[in-house]
């Protein structure tokens, strides 16, 4: 009898069992996917990871491999894992547009980080608009977010009329110069910040005497150096990213010019020291603080120090200003997709829009309709190079 009451005993445990298993399936079932099913949300980036811009988007992929890491790793967004899929445009506006197109026609993401460089960012921003979803951009071309289609676009590099104001007061309360000669590259940054220039200052006093140009491969700037030699500039401002900024720096000092060189926010990184070599001693440009940490205050500093460790343990070096482009563009782009709660791209685009005071490596971040900006003067600092090193100009 008791060998009886056992077996059924046993029968009744199974039996319940299975019940269970088929409840969970059907709960599963009635509410469509479980948190270990969501479908992964694609982003999809455009870097110059090749090319004349790659100590620019090298450190960006690096960033955006990392952050997406440790993104997933901490769960993901609302139980969805980001999945990232990286374009290199090779530094050329064409290859970012191509990319682009695969990225939405193929990949189907939700959002692009894109690009690297103001010629990329702005030529793929039709593509992106019609598709109707929200671009990141990480350059400072200032048509990137003024110049239609603009509705879907955000920055996280500072502007250009940010670093172009920076550098105006510098020259005239700190340098106290009166003219100033202007040598920029051809290219939508070089053109964005000549212009930018242009309107400024004349309302801080200052006199343009001359503007050079460079096209953005030139080996050998002496002949528009030499020119700009025999006026009465007090200072040369370079516009551009390297490696033109760093040949313009090596050939000032071979003609033996002692006028102030100061760059634009597109040297900051080490590759113009490396490039520039001893001619690189001096040069004053205005960047993000993470590239002198110590000039940053409160939480950002904690943000900035925390990148910064997570980085070098990752990459055994130290982020640029870049890098802090890229963390700022997906960080950004990730709180808005938990605060959507869907990649719907108008409701994406309306998250971000919402953006108040995201603390990043950049800048302090305060997007709105209209302002797709988000950072302003007091997010840049004034950087001199030292002994190959970068020290905060007090």
């Amino acid at each position: 009898m008791r060998k009886w009451i056992s077996i059924l005993l046993v029968l009744s445990l199974a039996l319940f069992a299975l019940g269970c298993q088929g409840s969970t399936k059907e709960a599963a079932s009635s509410s469509g996917t479980t948190e270990a099913n969501k479908e992964p949300y694609k982003i999809g980036a455009v870097v110059s990871a090749t090319g004349p811009s790659s100590p620019l988007g090298l450190p960006e992929k690096n960033t955006l491999e990392l952050e997406v890491e440790k993104i997933n790793k901490a769960g993901g967004i609302n139980g969805h894992k980001l999945e990232l899929i990286i374009e290199d445009d090779q530094s050329d506006a064409k290859n970012a547009v191509t990319a682009v197109s695969k990225l939405i026609d193929k990949e189907k993401v939700i959002a692009v980080i894109a690009a690297t460089i103001s010629p990329s960012s702005i030529a793929v921003k039709p593509e992106i608009a019609k598709a109707k979803i929200p671009q990141m951009a990480m350059a400072a071309g200032i048509p990137i977010t003024q110049d239609d289609p603009k509705e879907w676009v955000f920055r996280t590099a500072n502007s250009d009329a940010v670093a172009v104001q920076k550098v105006i007061d510098y020259l005239s309360k700190d340098l106290k110069v009166k003219k100033i000669a202007i040598l920029s590259d051809t290219n939508a940054f070089g053109q964005s910040g000549t212009d930018e220039f242009k309107k400024l200052a004349p309302k801080a006093g200052l006199d343009i005497v001359i503007v050079e140009r460079y096209q953005t491969q030139d080996t050998n700037m002496t002949a528009q150096l030499t020119k700009i030699k025999g006026t009465d500039a007090e200072a040369l401002v370079v516009w551009g990213t390297n490696p033109g900024p760093a040949q313009a720096a090596k050939n000032m000092k071979e003609l033996g010019m002692t006028i102030p060189y100061v760059g634009s926010h597109g040297i900051a990184n080490k590759t113009f020291i490396q490039l520039a070599g001893g001619a690189a001693e001096g040069v004053v440009f205005p960047a993000g603080k993470v590239l002198v940490p110590s000039s940053a205050k409160g939480e950002q500093a904690e943000v900035i120090n925390k990148f910064m460790s997570d980085y070098k343990a990752k990459y055994n070096e130290n982020p640029n200003s870049f890098a802090g482009h890229a963390y700022d563009a997906i960080n950004i782009l990730a709180e808005a997709l938990k605060k959507a709660g869907t990649s719907d791209g108008v409701k994406l685009r309306d998250a971000i829009e919402k953006t108040s005071g995201f603390v990043g490596i950049t800048g302090i971040f305060n997007y709105s309709k209209d302002n797709h900006d988000g950072t302003g003067a007091d997010d840049m600092v004034m950087i001199e190079i030292k002994e190959g090193k970068w020290v905060e100009k007090k």
